[in-house]
């Protein structure tokens, strides 16, 4: 097996993170782009999409 270290792109500035147990931001490169990331699932600008249901299917337990 390899002792090479998975180098990841930081998903807020795209700068190379080594995923080890050093790296305690990651997937992150540092607190600040964790932040940024963070912030902008507060302020709902990421949204993970959903199909609603119909009230028929809520009230049947679908």
């Amino acid at each position: 097996m390899s002792d090479s270290v998975r180098v990841v792109a930081c998903p807020t500035c795209h700068a190379p993170v080594r995923w080890e147990p050093q790296s305690q931001f990651r997937p992150f490169c540092s607190k600040r782009c964790r932040l940024i990331d963070l912030g902008e699932w507060a302020s709902e600008s990421y949204r993970v999409p959903a199909q609603e249901e119909s009230p028929s299917e809520a009230s049947r337990g679908e």
